[in-house]
């Protein structure tokens, strides 16, 4: 028979279940038994004349017809020699003689008769095993007990060197566990015995993963397992993590032949002798894929890891194939629908040039801003080689765009009712494509108690560069509210740079200009009006012209909810009113900045908001009333009504001023409710407003409340109950604010 070499004790992985490879030794121990088997082929003619007597002269000269005609059935053969029971009748007992036989040779053995063995006292040295050695001891010495439910703990060694992973290993097994599934309802030990098993095979696969492939996990189910006090079935699993393997040999295939080779190799950061971790493997092989793909290899193929682990040696062997195929620079964009939007549209929104190295995530910034225009319902990208890499320079691709339109035009409406604005409805048409590319057109118009309005926009997207946009706005408007009435025609045009939900920039900008001509209910000078004279000012016209600019840092983390980071933006605005043949010049400026800071982890959030406000260069007189400051609201000091703080007139109206300051601040403290959804924000707000040039801290009204944020996927919810700390006589006890977002 062949010798077999000794099979190596070895297990392949995948990289996703660590499982030993059964079918790997069955078919070794088929090869065994392959090996030890043999088949006699003929019968030689010159064997022993008793064997020959066994087996007939036809089936050795023809042994295909004899097999066929099979074998004939045997005869009773008879005993040779005389029946020794003949002729006797004959009653068996146990303790009957053996008849004489006369074919039997062999003497019948004579009587043994064995020695009395002398009894020995037991002197109380002697040990013996106990019956049930899992319950003599502690599994752990002194083990680290994870309470994960009422019914269920995880025991560990107490070293934290012997099993580093353990706070991760408890996490991914909670997410995991069929116990944890259900809770603590399971009353029945044979359904939570089930449920064990399931768990134990979870924690091997876990400890597995980690690189422990000589681990042992020990199930045990009963009461008084956790705590010792509690009667119903409990699960404790006790985690014996052995000797940690680590990597071995690692193969990355033709990674070392692609352009720059050894900054990619590091990308993967995975060497031999580091622990084996089945996640790591897997976070590496996405950072490698990401590396791959930003520095121009758009067609890179990475194939799923394998490792094959070596028991004898304790290490596992990584082979994990990785064909780069040829570095690349971005080419021109092309659309598939050029009419709509154009593959020059389309360059102008790209993040990146042609000639620029290709970079993955900057294709995929290109899709996020295509689909951000609100024309298209689905977008694909797809590098196309146009020229093939040749002698050490990188090929071209050719970025084709595959567009699906969608609705293009929008009706929408709303109708509202507030106890300070009254009715109030509004009602638009848009068409958000009407001059491609990205040309939109929006008639709009409300009607209201207080407000009425028509007007048109025309709004350009991406208009001269990414994330610009160019507006021009002509309106009609009527507006009577507690601080002014205005009838007003205008027309304004900005472009500008802004955030949006999809995009928070750290820096935006606008610019832009306004044309007015105004209405306006004519406002008081506190210094030179006739302030016991309660009838109502006559109305005025006033002409004005503006070029208002914008700037802003943001270093939030969220645009509708910030947790961390800050906020500052200036406002400038030099403008020039006419009115009664008098001109004025004067620049109004506005600063913000707010702040946001998280507490902990999940603590809660502080936030801050200061406001400042001027404007310099005319008397209170000379500036129509809808160009002055005015605080009180949602957005401003809660607790007061829209615009009702500051000076006011003799029948009680507020008339503005030329200086502000408001200050805000809140603490957004999370709740369990709702999965956490929920949070609780108390705060106060204070705010001034002047007739003078600057603040003058004389007349500050504070308001103070509590509200309530459902955090949603679009942005928080809010709700705000403010009270008056110190309002005026007119002033409403309680004010409710309901929006979108924060209040800053």
């Amino acid at each position: 028979m062949p010798r077999l070499a000794p099979l190596a004790r070895a297990t392949r992985l995948s990289l996703s279940v660590a499982r030993p490879a059964r079918s790997a030794c069955l078919s070794a121990i088929a090869l065994v038994l392959a090996g030890q088997s043999g088949v006699a082929l003929a019968q030689d003619r010159n064997a022993s004349a008793e064997l020959e007597a066994l087996i007939p002269d036809e089936a050795l000269d023809n042994p295909d017809a004899w097999a066929a005609d099979g074998v004939p059935p045997e005869e009773p053969s008879p005993i040779d020699g005389p029946d020794p029971f003949e002729g006797q009748s004959i009653e068996l007992g146990p303790d009957s003689p053996l008849a004489e036989l006369p074919g039997l040779t062999i003497e019948w053995p004579d009587p043994l008769e064995l020695e009395n063995v002398e009894q020995v006292e037991d002197d109380g040295t002697a040990q013996f095993a106990d019956e049930n050695p899992l319950e003599a001891g502690p599994l752990l010495i002194d083990p680290l007990v994870v309470q994960m439910t009422e019914q269920l703990a995880l025991a560990f060694p107490s070293e934290p060197r012997a099993f580093p992973q353990r706070e991760e290993f408890v996490n991914q097994f909670e997410m995991l566990s069929s116990i944890e599934a259900y809770g603590d309802t399971e009353t029945n030990v044979g359904q939570l015995g089930a449920r064990a098993r399931e768990d134990q095979e979870i924690l091997n696969q876990l400890l597995r993963a980690y690189g422990y492939y000589n681990g042992e996990i020990i199930r045990e189910v009963g009461p008084n397992l956790i705590d010792g006090s509690d009667e119903r079935p409990q699960v404790r699993f006790n985690i014996l993590p052995g000797e940690r393997y680590r990597f071995g040999e690692i193969d990355l295939g033709e990674l070392d032949q692609a352009p720059d080779s050894q900054t990619l190799r590091r990308a993967f950061d995975i060497y031999p002798g580091d622990f084996v971790d089945s996640y790591d493997i897997l976070r590496e092989r996405a950072d490698l894929d990401s590396a791959l793909g930003n520095t121009g290899f758009p067609f890179a193929e990475i194939d799923g890891p394998e490792l094959l682990v070596d028991y004898a040696r304790t290490e596992g062997d990584l082979t994990m194939p990785v064909r780069p195929n040829g570095q690349y620079v971005f080419g021109d964009v092309v659309s598939d629908m050029p009419k709509f939007l154009s593959g020059k549209h389309l360059a102008t929104i790209a993040r990146f040039e042609p000639g620029d190295l290709y970079e993955r995530d900057l294709e995929q910034d290109l899709r996020r801003a295509i689909i951000a225009t609100g024309l298209v319902s689905s977008v694909t990208i797809t590098p196309v080689e146009t020229e093939a890499p040749a002698d050490g320079e990188p090929g071209t691709v050719e970025m084709q765009v595959g567009l699906t339109q969608a609705e293009l035009r929008t009706i929408a409406g709303a109708i509202g009712y507030g106890t300070e604005e009254g009715f109030r409805i509004a009602a638009s048409w848009e068409h958000r494509n009407l001059f491609p590319p990205e040309g939109a057109l929006r008639v709009r118009g409300v009607a209201g108690t207080q407000e009425q309005l028509v007007g048109v926009t025309f709004r350009k997207n991406n208009f001269g560069g990414r994330d610009r946009v160019l507006t021009l706005d002509a309106f009609a408007s009527s507006l009577d509210n507690a601080a002014f009435a205005a009838n007003t025609a205008g027309f304004i045009g900005t472009y500008e740079r802004l955030s949006n939900i999809l995009f928070q920039k750290p820096f935006s900008w606008s610019v832009g200009f306004e044309l007015l001509a105004s209405d306006e209910r004519l406002a008081f000078d506190l210094d030179n009006s006739d302030l016991t004279d309660p009838s109502p000012p006559p109305r005025q016209t006033y002409f004005v012209a503006a070029l208002p600019g914008y700037a802003q840092i943001d270093t939030s983390d969220d645009l509708l909810n910030p947790t961390e980071g800050f906020r500052v933006s200036v406002r400038a605005s030099p403008e020039i009113s006419e009115t009664q043949g008098m001109e004025s010049f004067y620049i109004r400026n506005q600063a913000d900045a707010s702040y946001y800071r998280q507490i902990g982890e999940d603590g809660p959030i502080l936030a801050g908001r200061i406001r400042l406000g001027s404007i310099a260069g005319a008397p209170l007189g000379n500036i129509a009333p809808s160009r002055r400051f005015f605080a009180g609201g949602g957005g401003s000091v809660r607790g007061y009504g829209y615009r009702e703080i500051g000076p006011r007139d003799p029948s009680g109206d507020p008339i503005g001023g030329r200086s502000l300051i408001e200050l805000s601040a809140e603490a957004r403290i999370p709740t369990p409710l709702f999965n956490g959804a929920v949070q609780v924000v108390p705060f106060v707000d204070a705010g001034s407003v002047g007739t003078d040039e600057y603040p003058d801290f004389e007349d500050i009204r504070i308001g103070a409340g509590i509200g309530a944020r459902y955090l949603t996927g679009f942005g928080p919810l809010r709700l705000d109950v403010a009270f008056p700390i110190n309002p005026r006589p007119t002033d409403s006890f309680v004010a409710v604010y309901v929006s979108l977002g924060q209040a800053f």
